[in-house]
Order: C-alpha cells, then structure tokens, then sequence
C-alpha cells in the first residue's frame, strides 16, 4: 500500500512537470522573438535602437531622391554623434548642448527634404529624447 501512494505520487509530480513544460513552450511559441519593439523607440529616450534607412524609406514613403538625401544626412549625424561620445574631454552639459546641437541641425537639415507630413511621421517614429538638463524638483515645505 505504501509503495503505491509512493508510485502515486511520483507519477502525478512527473505528470505536472510535463504538463507544465509544456504550457511554457505554448507560451513561448505564441510570442514570436521578432516582434519588433514600438515605433516610440526605447522608453526613456536617450540611445534607442535607430531605424533603418530601409525602415524609414518604408514608413514615410521616400522618394529614392529623398532616400539617398537622408541618408546622407543620418550618416553624417550618427557620426558625429560617435565622434562626440568618444571625446571624453567635455563635460555632461557640454556634450548633451552639442548632442542637441547635432539633432537640431540634421532636422533642419530633414525638413528641407521631407514634406511636412513626413517630418511629423519622422519625428513620432524617433526615441523620445531626455530634457538637456533635469527637471527642477520641489523643495519641501517648511513646516
């Protein structure tokens, strides 16, 4: 009697792992690992992942002309925003003022080259960016 309760046992503690493996692999299967992140980018803003010419050319319906100018232009920026991440003589502040600067002077550049319903699409599809400098907190009242 007590080796079946034992065999008993065993054989539904067996059974629960099986089926509960299972379960997991159904679950994992239904969430496909190429389900690509929202639109917004990265929460949080700062160095999300940056889309594709392929990507963008897709979702603001370039022209090949307007394909290859902004291009051109997301190259030059990218770099110079890999050349300025790589000096480490600048401080915080100064290297996020020419962070902006790089970003303020590529959309200027963008709006010369998309119609304005490309640059509100283009804009919505970029990661949001962190304020230059940081909110000013409250100081608690004195009591």
């Amino acid at each position: 009697m007590k080796l079946n309760k034992m065999t008993v046992i065993a054989a539904l503690a067996l059974g629960s792992l099986l089926t509960l493996g299972t379960v997991v692999s159904a679950q994992d299967a239904a969430t496909p690992a190429t389900t690509p992140p929202p639109a917004g980018g990265a929460p949080g803003g700062g160095r999300g992942r940056q889309l594709s010419i392929e990507q963008l050319s897709t979702q603001l319906a370039l022209s090949d002309e307007q394909k290859t100018n902004v291009q051109a232009i997301l190259t030059d920026s990218r770099k110079q925003m890999r050349d300025l991440r790589n000096d480490t003589s600048l401080s915080t502040e100064d290297r996020r003022a020419k962070m902006k600067t790089i970003r303020d002077d590529a959309n200027a550049k963008l709006k010369t080259i998309l119609t304005p319903e490309q640059f509100a699409k283009y804009e919505k599809l970029m990661p949001a960016r962190r304020p230059a400098t940081p909110p000013a907190t409250a100081t608690p009242a004195a009591n």
